[in-house]
């Protein structure tokens, strides 16, 4: 008579941690095998049966369904020692840890061949020990922290929005993109192909500029919009009257703007007055990434304009329209995820590392 096919006892716990070790995008192929393993064996799938599926020896899924069923999820860990050892001195790494944060003479960064030649090591191995301590002097991050007194209130005012929008009203994300540059190429340039990428010249010639006023329903991701030759308090207060012709008049508005001084002007607020249904929220000064209009300006600029040739501003301007026709005929909608408690702790914890650094 055969011998019963023993089976693998797993607690809840034990069985998500095995699914996601199976699952994982950055688990290891070795780890993901092996979970894969104890796992069959926990549905009753005998040792042959999981060699088959999995495509490894039986050898092998005896030896970790035993691991597991002695140690549990530590013996599916390699034990200590296995693996090949580090042949690099332990000061020459803890160099390369160092000196990356203390620049070379002359350069504001090093690189990993300029960091091997000092150090007396191959490029390979610097570019190595930088990953494995999270080093990335070839990135930079660029940061604005807000110096508004009144920070906070701003702040809560316009995530309160994102996260709690008010009933029977729109939310719009509202702002100016200037500048935007009817540049053509002085040469026709290659088109995609199997074999070789797109072409373009480096040199162009300047047709003049437009700025875009944008609004971004918050709601369903469409966008109302106008382009303009200037930038003044007349071209906002154009748009802002463009707004009360195209939305619903039994909705109130509110709109989230910064701080440029065309939205607050004195003609723009007595028009204000004279429409209550709007109200405006202004973001903190220097924190324009909390508009999400922001975001939609910067998908226009890499699919629209960024990479096209325009003979003329008017070209520029009929691009513009009907990447806008195209979106909102299938909006896409940015919704602010991140929890206000957790921002304001990252800020505070950027403002006591940079009042740090002033006062040293």
């Amino acid at each position: 008579m055969a011998r019963p096919i023993s089976v693998l006892e797993l607690t809840p716990e034990e069985k998500q941690a095995l699914q996601h070790m199976a699952r994982g995008k950055t688990t290891s192929q070795r780890d993901g095998l092996r979970a894969r393993i104890v796992l069959r064996r926990a549905e009753g799938a005998g040792e042959a049966e999981v060699a088959r599926a999995v495509g490894v020896s039986i050898t092998t899924v005896s030896t970790w369904s035993r691991r597991f069923e002695l140690q549990g999820l530590e013996g599916l860990k390699d034990r200590p020692g296995r693996g090949r050892k580090p042949w690099l001195p332990g000061e020459r790494v803890r160099q390369v840890i160092t000196q990356v944060v203390q620049p070379p003479k002359g350069k504001k960064k090093w690189s990993t061949r300029s960091m091997a030649a000092v150090a007396g090591m191959s490029h390979q191995s610097v570019h190595r020990i930088w990953k494995n301590n999270d080093l990335k002097p070839h990135l930079l991050r660029t940061f604005k922290i807000s110096r508004d007194p009144q920070f906070e209130r701003k702040f809560w005012d316009v995530v309160g929005l994102y996260l709690n929008p008010p009933d029977k009203a729109l939310v719009l994300c509202c702002d100016e993109k200037s500048q935007c540059q009817a540049l053509e190429r002085t040469q026709p340039g290659l088109p995609l192909g199997i074999g070789h990428i797109r072409t373009q010249t480096h040199d162009y010639r300047r047709h003049g500029t437009i700025t875009l006023l944008a609004a971004l329903n918050y709601l369903d991701g469409k966008i109302l919009a106008r382009t303009e030759k200037h930038h003044t308090h007349v071209e906002w207060l154009r748009f802002l009257k463009q707004i009360e012709r195209e939305t619903p008049k039994e909705l109130e508005l509110h709109l989230i703007a910064d701080n440029y001084a065309t939205h607050k002007h004195r003609k723009v607020r007595h028009w204000l007055t004279r429409h209550p249904r709007f109200t405006i929220h202004f973001t903190p000064t220097g924190s324009s990434w909390m508009n999400l209009v922001e975001r939609f300006f910067a998908d226009l600029t890499v699919d629209c304009v960024r990479d096209g040739s325009f003979q003329s501003v008017r070209d520029l301007i009929e691009a513009i329209d009907e990447f806008l026709a195209v979106r909102n005929e299938q909006p896409k909608r940015y919704v602010w995820r991140a929890k206000g408690e957790d921002i304001l702790r990252k800020i505070e914890r950027a403002r006591a590392v940079l009042n740090r650094i002033i006062n040293s």
